[in-house]
């Protein structure tokens, strides 16, 4: 039998909901997709999404690093970024850089997780 991977879904970890909500959802447009404890007062684990972008955040202490990074490739950088611009998010005014790899809008969370979305190609 062929293996085959189906999708990637990369695990960060976050520390307080409300910020992760306020970033990933309000600032980023993501939609909760669903959220799970283990019972009332349990450390959170969620799926957030937008179109083909997944992400799982992660109360909880073994399940990921802080501070990690994420190559994110995507059409329509110069959109996006143009979107978050737009937004009263005070908290970040990103740019874009440009370079061979492509254009990249870089933005950190609350939590100090890096989230690259690069557009291939170019640089210019």
């Amino acid at each position: 039998m062929a293996i085959v991977f189906h999708r990637t879904v990369p695990v960060l970890r976050i520390f307080d909901v409300a910020k992760a909500h306020e970033f990933y959802v309000g600032y980023l447009g993501c939609a909760v997709d669903w959220e799970h404890r283990f019972e009332p007062g349990m450390p959170l684990y969620t799926q957030v999404s937008r179109g083909g972008l997944v992400l799982h955040l992660s109360e909880h202490h073994g399940d990921a690093t802080p501070g990690s990074g994420l190559y994110l490739e995507l059409t329509g950088v110069r959109a996006l970024h143009a979107e978050l611009a737009a937004k009263s998010y005070p908290y970040l005014r990103p740019g874009l850089e440009h370079d061979e790899t492509g254009t990249t809008l870089t933005l950190t969370d609350p939590f100090g997780n890096r989230l690259r979305f690069t557009e291939p190609g170019g640089g210019a």
